[in-house]
């Protein structure tokens, strides 16, 4: 088990990506766009260097919905290796059985 400061600072972190995401979107398209004077580009890149760091997409670890383990993640059922392996061995994935042979 992770710790719960680790746990809490990350959902922090996916919070406030949440809530800044059109605004980084925005400036991003701005900052991009070479039809744009130059000076405007640049407010854009200021403007984005300005927001909280911890809003950016990137910042976000990927971690265990059981557990809060930051390694040996599988996108997509969102658990640790070894979370899935014990709840694949328990039957409780459908589709999902123990090899054997």
């Amino acid at each position: 088990m992770a710790k719960k400061s680790a746990i809490e600072k990350n959902n922090r972190r996916r919070a406030l990506s949440e809530r800044y995401d059109s605004k980084r979107q925005r400036l991003k398209k701005i900052a991009k766009d070479k039809s744009i004077s130059q000076e405007e580009r640049f407010e854009a890149f200021l403007k984005l260097a300005k927001l909280p760091r911890n809003s950016s997409p990137t910042r976000i670890r990927n971690r265990c919905m059981l557990t809060g383990r930051p390694r040996g993640y599988t996108r997509k059922l969102k658990l640790s290796r070894i979370a899935l392996r014990e709840l694949a061995s328990l039957g409780q994935i459908p589709g999902m059985v123990k090899s054997s042979w």
